[in-house]
């Protein structure tokens, strides 16, 4: 979900393990030559979800289990990368109360999918909408207000509980 902090989450967690990090969203703008906005704006949001889902694949073929890859909000509620990843990784939902979400995302005008409305609502149908595909992650950590190390700890935290 947009604004709940995974790349700033991302980047420390891979931090604490040790791991190297990568954000799908940057590596499909590489791979595309032009912004996320510029892509949606010419192509659509299939053409974007099909790119994002190949490098996606791609990014998880070349790290192995060595890892941590921040995707976009909605590339887990499509059904073949969400599948893609389930096969080959460990999904974690982060996830954070409305409030926050609309806090963290009037602050970045980059995003596509709010450009056309009150972000409250976008986000609060969003959430609604995703929060079922969202739900098959085997991993759910709360990121609301306060330091992301929080939430990083959390996320280990679950992570030794679901390893065993």
């Amino acid at each position: 979900m947009m604004g709940v902090g995974k790349s700033t989450v991302g980047r420390k967690l891979a931090q604490a393990l040790q791991m190297q990090f990568t954000d799908a969203d940057d590596e499909v703008e590489k791979a595309a030559n032009m912004a996320i906005r510029e892509i949606f704006e010419q192509f659509g949001e299939d053409y974007f979800r099909d790119g994002e889902r190949r490098v996606i694949a791609r990014l998880m073929d070349e790290a192995g289990a060595g890892c941590v890859i921040a995707t976009g909000g909605g590339a887990f509620v499509q059904e073949e990368t969400r599948d893609l990843i389930l096969e080959n990784a460990i999904a974690i939902w982060l996830d954070a109360d409305i409030e926050t979400l609309v806090e963290r995302v009037s602050r970045n005008d980059r995003r596509p999918l709010l450009s056309d409305g009150d972000p409250r609502t976008v986000v609060t149908k969003m959430r609604s909408d995703r929060e079922a595909a969202y739900a098959r992650a085997p991993i759910q950590v709360e990121s609301n207000r306060g330091p992301h190390n929080v939430a990083v700890a959390r996320i280990l935290e679950a992570l030794d509980e679901w390893l065993g």
